[in-house]
């Protein structure tokens, strides 16, 4: 098994957070999370992954509250889209988490 992770510094106060496993050429595990430093600390504020045996993307208020979407996507498609996604709206789904909405 193959496996990778970085975080990518996206802004002062925001960066990505990928990881996933490759096994015999395929996804087998990922998550690709969006995170906003608040006080010294790191907080998740949407993450797509695969923990719960399907394919999700959670969204998190200032709050700590989530909420789960299900998406009903291969886990390579998810990868991908995840870290368009995160790399197109990052900007988006900050505002959204600091006026304490969900993104």
């Amino acid at each position: 098994m193959n496996e990778k992770e970085y975080l990518i510094l996206i802004d002062a106060d925001t960066r990505k957070r990928h990881y996933h496993a490759i096994e015999v050429g395929k996804i087998i595990r990922f998550m690709v999370q969006l995170e906003v430093k608040l006080d010294a600390t790191w907080k998740e504020v949407v993450r797509y992954d695969c923990a719960h045996d399907y394919v999700h993307k959670d969204c998190y208020n200032i709050r700590g509250t989530s909420r789960k979407i299900r998406l009903n996507l291969e886990y390579e498609d998810a990868l991908t889209f995840a870290d368009e996604d995160i790399d197109d709206n990052w900007q988006i789904y900050r505002e959204r988490f600091l006026r304490g909405e969900f993104p």
